[in-house]
């Protein structure tokens, strides 16, 4: 029978036995750990499926956990913090964990995110290729794409209604090639093939990540709204979205991917050749490349 094994890294008792009891109730064997020493040690020991981890731990702090777990595992990392400015956010991401959520938790869409996470199983690595049941019902795993990190839905009452936004989508493939391809400095994205290349190599991404990147890189210096991303990934080109909601889950998931896409394309946010972030707003292709 597969283990389901969640460890706690949280110095505060009280949350900590909270995490534990949820986490429990889907059916996880769980390890609480008070420091990041003890943390990394049992991720080690244990070969984990999921790892929340406090950011403001005692000595070593919660990203340089994230750090040193995702060098050897490839278990699913939550940070679970009170620390929520974007820039933690960023870090937390860009330090590896797969979700970040910020205290106070709210115990059902902690529940959901990890029922989420285990419906997409990682291929290799430690992490479970079975489900577990929960409550009477077994999830399946998606066999496609399973590595791509979905849109997260909340349920309705905590969703918050956006105005109607005009998205830039991509372009229909056209005859001449050149039409279908976009370049940013050394970066070029095909459409019509569905390549990105950086300095002449091949850079591999998800659907939803190529999808993005091609908003972006035909918006070029316009700001794209995270809401107006979020939006153009779910409608993936299928009409009008005015009347649609967008969650703050479906937002953090839009910094979950352009996270992600800094990494593989060797992009620092402190310093963007790529992507730029402007505060509060959203995001746009960075002024240094731009044509």
């Amino acid at each position: 029978m597969t283990r389901f094994i969640a460890i706690i890294v949280e110095d505060d008792d009280e949350i900590s036995g909270v995490l534990s009891t949820a986490l429990g109730r889907l059916g996880m064997e769980t390890i609480e750990v008070r420091t990041g020493a003890e943390a990394v040690e049992a991720a080690r020991q244990n070969e984990p499926t999921i790892v929340t981890i406090d950011v403001g731990l005692p000595g070593m702090d919660g990203f340089e956990v994230a750090r040193r777990i995702r060098a050897f595992s490839s278990c699913y990392v939550i940070m679970v913090t009170a620390r929520g400015e974007e820039i933690d956010v960023l870090e937390g991401l860009g330090a590896g964990a797969d979700d970040y959520i910020v205290k106070p938790v709210r115990i059902r869409e902690l529940r959901a995110r990890v029922d989420a996470m285990l419906r997409r199983p990682r291929t290799g690595g430690t992490v479970a290729t079975a489900t577990p049941r929960i409550g009477h019902e077994t999830v399946a795993p998606r066999s496609a794409e399973g590595t791509e990190q979905a849109v997260r839905r909340e349920p309705a009452a905590q969703r918050q209604q956006v105005a109607p936004v005009s998205m830039i989508r991509p372009a229909a493939p056209a005859d001449d090639e050149l039409e279908t391809r976009l370049h940013h400095g050394d970066l070029l994205l095909d459409m019509r093939c569905r390549i990105v290349e950086l300095d002449g190599n091949p850079v591999e991404l998800t659907r939803y990540e190529f999808d993005l990147l091609t908003t972006l890189m035909e918006s070029g210096r316009r700001v794209c709204s995270k809401a107006s991303l979020a939006l153009a990934l779910r409608s993936n080109g299928r009409g009008d979205l005015g009347g649609e909601y967008v969650s703050d889950a479906d937002l953090r998931t839009i910094d979950t991917h352009i996270a992600n896409l800094r990494r593989k394309l060797g992009d620092d946010y402190r310093d963007p050749r790529v992507i730029e972030t402007v505060r509060g707003v959203g995001y746009r292709m960075a002024a240094a490349a731009a044509a």
